[in-house]
């Protein structure tokens, strides 16, 4: 099981990719052969040429690719046409989405396919270079807060001028994971004012340790999963949650909320109200927007004004650093692989044993095996 195959993304207005030449190298020096669909790495103008002189070839069509391929590395889930192409019994790792695709996830299942799904590589010290899911997370809190700055109609540091004192921009952000982590250290870098607030008690040190003034707020029973994911909170603490961040907000300039529960639709933690008492001029970034939204009135893929406050429904942030995007994600299938590898025989060994594979690994020999995604199908 050496043979490798990374396709072209065919999700519209996706800009990310797989694989980049340097780590497509590493894959080969393990002995691996690693072979492209023609294009692949057009999005971040990058010609073919440049994966062959790492070692890897360039597939006749992407129909064959997939179907000699022992292993598929993809950044979005494939559609059903590319899982009806692969052969049975090889390895697919890529976004599967499956705590709420089920279709797709039924039909990997009967295609035979080992699916690992990089959302649910576990949280772990030794699974950490493997994290996709925090890696695209870190990358899409400093695009917020750009995203933000360019669109703000004030500077966000403070500037003393001969024609006056310019105060600082103050930004307000909902949840301390590590997208938000990265979007106050960034805003604070470039100047900003930040305040933060996060359902878990635990985080407030890290925000602290950012430069940034942490929201206490008292909600009884919080913390958070194993996985180190936020709990999900009872409509009586969102509601108390609410009424206590609706002061910050409407002082802030920009407000950027990060909330999400794994596997859930996003929790709705802007109302209206909160909205309409915000200052004209003012921003929201929701950044869980393609997940159902934290904010009433957001909407994925546009911007929407509401009495003068801006609600900006970007998607996939990431993907507006696409360069590193794409180095990050490879680097994380890359290591995943690497982890993996059989350096006696040369070749991918699916070890159901290790407890990264048992965390991410969704459907096997024609059944789905991980536990949650079989709870979640009922």
């Amino acid at each position: 099981m050496n043979r490798i195959f990374i396709p072209c993304e065919t999700r519209p207005g996706e800009t990310r990719i797989a694989m980049l030449p340097a780590l497509a190298g590493k894959l080969v020096k393990l002995g691996a052969a690693v072979e492209i669909e023609a294009g692949l790495g057009r999005p971040l103008h990058l010609e073919d040429d440049a994966f062959t002189a790492a070692g890897a070839t360039v597939a006749p069509s992407r129909a064959e690719g997939l179907a000699r391929a022992d292993l598929v590395l993809m950044l979005n889930k494939p559609v059903p046409a590319d899982i009806a192409g692969m052969r049975k019994g090889a390895v697919l790792a890529a976004y599967l989405d499956p705590l709420t695709d089920f279709d797709t996830v039924r039909t990997l299942a009967s295609a035979g396919l080992s699916a690992v799904s990089m959302e649910l590589i576990p949280r772990t010290t030794i699974a950490q270079k493997m994290d996709a899911l925090s890696s695209q997370a870190s990358l899409a809190g400093y695009a917020a807060v750009l995203l933000a700055a360019g669109r703000l109609n004030r500077i966000l540091p403070m500037m003393m001028t001969p024609a006056g004192t310019l105060s600082p921009a103050k930004f307000f952000i909902i949840g301390a994971g590590v997208a938000g982590l990265q979007a106050i250290a960034t805003a604070k870098r470039l100047g900003a004012r930040v305040e933060a607030f996060d359902t878990r008690p635990v985080v407030e040190d890290q925000v602290k340790s950012l430069g940034a003034k942490f929201l206490k707020v008292d909600l009884g029973e919080t913390g958070q999963t194993a996985g180190g994911y936020a709990k999900e909170l009872t409509p009586e603490q969102l509601e108390k949650q609410r009424a206590a961040m609706a002061q910050a907000c409407a002082q802030a300039d920009v407000v950027i909320t990060t909330a999400q529960v794994f596997g859930r639709k996003a929790p709705r933690i802007l109302t209206a109200e909160m909205v309409a008492g915000m200052k004209p001029g003012s921003l929201i970034v929701d950044m869980a927007v393609e997940t159902g939204g934290n904010v009433e009135g957001s909407v994925a893929g546009r911007d929407v004004v509401i009495n003068g406050v801006t609600l900006v429904g970007q998607t996939n942030l990431a993907g507006t650093v696409p360069m590193h995007a794409s180095q990050m994600y490879a680097s994380n299938v890359a290591n995943f692989v690497e982890h993996f590898w059989s350096k006696e025989r040369k070749a991918f060994d699916l070890n159901r044993e290790d407890e990264i594979m048992k965390g991410a690994l969704v459907t096997h020999d024609g059944a789905v095996v991980h536990n949650l995604v079989k709870e979640r199908m009922g």
